[in-house]
């Protein structure tokens, strides 16, 4: 019923408990889950989830704020893309928010990777799965340059402002919310949550970070999902279980490698 769209499950405190982690999903009508790769050396690992595990899915990429890891090629990206069950490039983007003595300016790195995700993700047809945190400006006008022949994707975890949404919609991507979306101090977030329209809204955990209320401080899991859901239906006005249906079509209509749990999973 439910599908988190954004998680970690190669990351210790979940890779180590997977049965415990696909029991609760079970228990909460969590039918599917990606799984976000960070590292290209991460990447067997979180392969090897989605092979053994028919309710999982993973994505090939690695994360902005990844330093002293192995570069990825647009080649890289698109040999992984084509292996099974791999749904999307990324996560991927721009990250400023612990520059420390750096400038932007120093961060041509991270820039010069979210363009290599960006070609890989054209190549290949595949969404982009977008972080960006203290860099949204960037992120937007590299998407608008970069990707002008019609990329995709989803700004996951989006704590931005509704101008940023607003770019993002325009350029045709989705938005996901997370747990943020719970939070006493996340006024803000809300308003733009209730103007995100529905068709155009993912969910996630970002597991294990991120937990919701009442799990706030707490190890994240896709089990808890349902509690982003419900958070957004009241937000709308609508029920859980519309919020539910609505953010699982739009999923299968972004990430349309995406299908149905089977009963076994294969590679």
């Amino acid at each position: 019923m439910f599908v988190d769209s954004h998680c970690h499950l190669s990351f210790p405190g979940l890779h180590e408990r997977i049965a415990d982690v696909r029991r609760e999903m079970a228990l909460a009508r969590v039918d599917r889950a990606i799984c976000i790769c960070t590292t290209l050396e991460e990447f067997e690992t979180v392969h090897a989830l989605a092979c053994e595990h028919a309710e999982l899915w993973c994505t090939a990429g690695v994360h902005p704020d990844n330093e002293g890891v192995r570069e990825p090629t647009a080649d890289d990206l698109l040999g992984l893309a084509a292996r099974p069950r791999v749904v999307a490039i990324g996560e991927t983007g721009l990250d400023y928010y612990r520059l420390g003595d750096r400038s932007q300016a120093d961060m041509a790195w991270q820039r010069e990777r979210f363009a290599v995700h960006i070609e890989a993700a054209r190549r290949s047809g595949l969404p982009l799965v977008v972080h960006t945190r203290s860099a949204s400006d960037d992120t937007v006008a590299m998407l608008r340059s970069e990707g002008r022949a019609g990329v995709g994707g989803v700004f996951h975890c989006f704590t931005e402002t509704a101008e940023v949404a607003r770019a993002a919609l325009d350029l045709g991507f989705y938005i996901s919310f997370s747990g943020i979306l719970t939070f006493r101090n996340a006024e803000a977030l809300r308003d733009v949550a209730r103007w995100v329209p529905l068709e155009r809204c993912l969910i996630e955990t970002d597991s294990p970070y991120l937990a919701p209320v009442p799990f706030r401080g707490k190890t994240n899991q896709p089990a808890y999902v349902p509690h982003v859901a419900a958070q957004l239906a009241q937000l709308k006005g609508l029920s859980v279980e519309d919020v539910a249906d609505a953010t699982s079509r739009n999923c299968e209509a972004l990430f349309t490698r995406l299908g149905p749990a089977p009963e076994t999973a294969r590679c």
